[in-house]
């Protein structure tokens, strides 16, 4: 390919992966979407394409659809292990981030929730709110009709809107959150961890990065306040599972409120806290590097305020 050929993929590349995550749920997953995306490209008879987004987009969707569809992703869902790999602000995988609805499709629980959806609804759904496509555009892309398109995306916003469960809050308010979780965690009474929590709070955890076959999950605000108390204690054995004493920081991942440990330049742990009216709706624990690597990546290029806690 010429430079100009390889230049107009580049600049598509940001979008296109932002679209494969909203599917995938991945960034993994997504950069390998693009990658595939980009050797489909190579090899196309790019004269005959007019539109190369479009053409772009509908091989993006598919090749994640696809993934979706596969064995292998399957039984990973299916076992009960699978999360959301969380992206740090200001990644450029975020995507747009204009609107509301833009902003919700990359937060960890409409990733969660879309898990459920059938994969042409989830991606219409996406299509259509976090890029502005048309039913008529959306239609040309995944082969169906226009009218199976407002379908897909009626059915899609109704299951969102049900359990819709998150307030934004800004960089500001995210910092308080995790300053007021943290000194609760801290404080070794479990009954300030249960003050933050709203009356059906959840939790879920990879498990301090074991990928054990199922995720931990908890369901009362109590057991949430123990578990969150025993795993911000800090041990020996927790310093001597990451190699080290890592630094507490304050975050926004996908969104939502973080707390984000790092030792040595890299994350070796995060919690996310999803917010709603004022108090902690849900809390998605991730230690797991194979979960960690892009934010990491991401962590490196970026300043960063002090460290709440200096050395954990």
């Amino acid at each position: 390919m010429d430079t100009a050929t390889v230049e107009r993929f580049e600049a598509s590349r940001d979008r296109l992966a932002s679209l494969a995550y909203r599917l995938l749920g991945s960034a993994a997953d997504a950069e390998d979407a693009v990658q595939d995306a980009f050797l489909r490209w190579q090899a196309a008879d790019r004269e005959h394409i007019e539109v190369p987004e479009a053409w772009l987009t509908k091989v993006v969707t598919n090749l994640s659809l696809d993934r979706l569809r596969s064995a292998k992703a399957r039984r990973e869902r299916a076992v009960g292990a699978w999360l959301p790999e969380p992206l740090l602000d200001g990644d450029p995988m975020l995507g747009p981030a204009e609107t509301f609805e833009q902003r919700e499709s990359v937060s960890l629980a409409v990733l969660t929730l879309m898990e459920r959806l059938p994969p042409v609804e989830r991606a219409v759904y996406v299509l259509r709110e976090a890029f502005s496509y048309s039913h008529a555009e959306i239609a040309e892309i995944l082969d169906i009709t226009e009218s199976a398109s407002q379908q897909h995306a009626h059915r899609a916003r109704r299951h969102v809107a049900a359990e819709r469960n998150v307030t934004e809050v800004d960089r500001a308010a995210a910092r308080r959150i995790v300053e007021a979780f943290l000194h609760a965690a801290s404080s070794g009474r479990t009954e300030q961890l249960v003050a933050l929590l709203t009356d059906d709070a959840t939790a879920i955890s990879d498990g301090a990065g074991g990928l054990a076959e199922k995720l931990l999950r908890y369901s009362v605000p109590e057991r949430i306040a123990a578990a969150a108390r025993a795993g911000f204690k800090p041990t020996p054995a927790k310093r001597k599972l990451v190699g080290g004493s890592p630094a507490i920081h304050a975050g926004v991942i996908n969104g939502s409120p973080a707390v984000i440990a790092v030792l040595d330049d890299r994350v070796v742990g995060v919690a996310i806290l999803e917010v709603r009216d004022d108090k902690i709706a849900a809390v998605r624990g991730m230690a797991s590097p194979a979960r960690l690597g892009r934010l990491t990546r991401e962590w490196r290029r970026r300043e960063h305020d002090d460290p709440l806690i200096e050395s954990w």
